[in-house]
């Protein structure tokens, strides 16, 4: 099947935008809006057990491919529906964007570009870069937490990625296929053990500059789960490293072929 506007920008591939959707009712319509829809193929929303009208806002939007847990699955077994859904519809590029309007859809263009042009298999869009994080009014706690977890990180790791905890992320089908993401945690670590099983795959990460914004209706998690979150960062850096030197055999780490 061809695939017209989008076709020519990315190389006629398939990119599916997914959304993992909890209580996203107030924002969910501005994020959907700013979708650059003439590129993008699929929409796919997987709602976790949301308590407002997310799921009702969502068929009225049109998303056809819209899922609701209906128990909470947590932020990382929203995102396994989100991708094993995506791949199951032949997504050549996955964007996975939340639908709290913190970060801006006007970049899934040049993020899944980069990745239809074999540059990458992997595009962060990252806060940090051009000091988008404080002027879009996140935490300044937050801000010191994220900086010092990412020290940590690309020292232990070997790399020099600018922000770990971005929960805007484009993946190539290669890499997801690739990497065991089912095998990882419901909770928001997730996304760090994604990181990892990336980096020990052999993927780089490519980076571009997202602007942010912190608002009341914005998710994100208090300062306990921050502390937890936090915790479990340092967990998976730690056995990572122990995985590459060979001190253990993690299946979170047993790629698939």
């Amino acid at each position: 099947m061809p695939f017209t506007e989008g076709g020519i920008v990315l190389n006629n591939k398939k990119l599916v935008v997914v959304l993992p959707a909890y209580n996203a009712a107030q924002t969910l319509v501005s994020t959907y809006e700013e979708i650059p829809h003439d590129i993008v193929d699929e929409v796919i929303l997987v709602d976790d057990a949301s308590s407002d009208e997310t799921v009702d806002i969502a068929y009225r939007l049109g998303i056809r491919h819209t899922i609701r847990h209906e128990e909470n699955r947590g932020y990382g077994g929203n995102q396994k529906t989100c991708y094993s859904t995506a791949l199951a519809l032949g997504a050549d590029i996955v964007v996975m964007l939340h639908p709290d309007y913190q970060y801006t859809p006007k970049l899934i263009t040049a993020m899944a570009s980069i990745i239809a042009s074999g540059l990458y298999h992997v595009v962060f869009a990252s806060r940090i870069l051009g000091k988008g994080a404080l002027r879009g009014g996140m935490p300044r706690y937050k801000y010191v937490a994220n900086r010092l977890l990412t020290l940590f990180q690309n020292i232990l790791m070997n790399r020099k990625l600018s922000e770990y905890h971005t929960g805007y992320r484009a993946f190539s089908r290669e890499a997801l296929l690739k990497i065991p993401y089912r095998s990882n945690s419901d909770d928001f670590i997730f996304d760090n053990e994604v990181i990892a099983q990336l980096f020990y795959a052999g993927y780089d990460i490519a980076e571009v500059t997202c602007p942010t914004r912190y608002f009341r209706e914005a998710s994100s998690i208090d300062f306990g789960r921050s502390v937890t979150y936090g915790m479990g960062v340092l967990g998976v850096t730690v056995g990572y490293l122990l995985q590459k030197t060979g001190l253990i055999n993690h299946r979170r780490f047993r790629l698939q072929a």
